[in-house]
């Protein structure tokens, strides 16, 4: 039986990740990285947001990335620029599998912003090192998130809006995050 990073790279072209970014009219974006293990127990890198007032996704957990800044080459340069920024990850030690298909997140609509996932494959376990943008990361197993012992569901605060999640130690996993994971698992079946 093929493991999910055999199936990741059938499937995802890393040639098209390398595209440079064109103009964005009016379009924000961001890049995010999945960065998997895969061993006896798949994982993926998260992290847990820093607070702050201005961030709408303050103390979420997420995938390390950010915004698209000019000087960025393409949306993989951002994906791997933050990444280190983040969490001191170098991917560009790392197997490129390729890039997911761009998603907004709830909370921000059409009109916000657009993030665009890139999928990485880790030999080890990688040490991370928060930078200001992150208060912890962590490696969530993702044969426990398939298998359902993890799903919850999340209320996003202040309304009635609930959302499906994950909830690991601790940490909720829910929204954009959770979304681009189970694309990733769906295109890894």
């Amino acid at each position: 039986m093929s493991s999910l990073i055999d199936r990741l790279a059938v499937k995802l072209t890393p040639e098209a990740a390398r595209v440079p970014v064109g103009p964005s009219e009016g379009t924000r974006r961001a890049a995010v990285a999945v960065v998997l293990h895969e061993g006896p127990d798949p994982r993926v890198l998260l992290m847990k947001r820093a607070e702050r007032e201005s961030d709408p996704w303050s103390g979420h957990i997420s995938l390390p990335g950010g915004r698209y800044e000019p000087e960025d080459v393409s949306l993989l340069t951002t994906a791997i620029r933050e990444a280190r920024e983040e969490l001191d990850v170098d991917l560009s030690t790392m197997r490129l599998l390729g890039m997911m298909p761009a998603m907004h997140p709830f909370t921000s609509g059409r009109g916000g912003v657009e993030v665009t996932p890139f999928v990485f494959a880790s030999e080890s376990i990688v040490a991370t090192q928060c930078g200001p943008e992150a208060l912890s990361a962590f490696w969530l197993p993702l044969d426990q998130a398939v298998s359902g012992a993890l799903d919850g569901t999340y209320t996003y605060p202040g309304t009635n809006r609930q959302f499906p999640s994950w909830n690991y130690e601790g940490h909720v996993i829910w929204g954009l995050t959770w979304r681009i994971l189970g694309d990733v698992l769906a295109t890894g079946r």
